[in-house]
């Protein structure tokens, strides 16, 4: 049985990345040892020592903002607190404890609206049945067909037959013909057209 070693490049990888990880947490949770010029040793202690209460953030804030640090005083300071209970509040006449009873809020009516004239909804007219008649056809023993053209689509039909999905033919004369819109309940006679 093998030990794992099959891939010795990916194993050296491993092994980098554990090195590195190692690095980083040591250098995250380490003691910051190194000593620095102009420095004592009584000077990094206290500087250092509430930076490693507060964690990896604490330090890093307080090594950048040093001054802030310092201006920083983290005791209760009683005679502030003193001064600010002697002040009186003198911020307006009204007294945010009573219900107000001198503001009179008054109500605008809104204006009155004329009564919209009624109006009756006309529904627009179907369109136009674009179909057009230009020949029938008779052979002995059948019904008589029609011809309709719709732009470059040419339609055959007879009565009762449906014509580009929604019209029915209705009659037929030697004349016009008379269709049905199937989708508007519409009917219109077309005649013969010339040409």
């Amino acid at each position: 049985m093998k030990a794992g070693l099959e891939n010795r490049k990916q194993v050296a990888i491993m092994a980098l990345l554990l090195v590195l990880a190692a690095f980083g947490l040591w250098r995250a949770l380490g003691s910051d040892d190194t000593a620095k010029p102009g420095t004592g040793s009584a000077a990094k202690a206290t500087a250092t020592a509430p930076a490693a209460r507060r964690g990896v953030l604490g330090r890093r804030w307080s090594l950048k903002n040093r001054t802030l640090i310092a201006t920083l005083d983290p005791t209760l300071r009683l005679d502030l607190l003193k001064s600010s209970e002697e002040r009186e509040y003198t911020g307006g006449k009204r007294n945010i404890f009573e219900p107000q009873s001198a503001v009179v809020v008054q109500k605008v009516a809104p204006p009155k609206l004329q009564p919209a004239q009624q109006q009756v909804y006309v529904p627009p007219p179907p369109p136009p049945i674009n179909l057009k008649f230009y020949g029938f056809a008779n052979k002995p023993g059948e019904a008589r067909r029609i011809f309709l053209s719709s732009g470059d689509d040419v339609f055959i039909a007879a009565e009762g037959e449906i014509v580009d999905r929604h019209y029915r033919i209705v009659k037929i004369t030697n004349s016009s013909v008379e269709i049905e819109d199937v989708l508007n309940n519409t009917r219109q006679t077309i005649p013969l057209t010339q040409g």
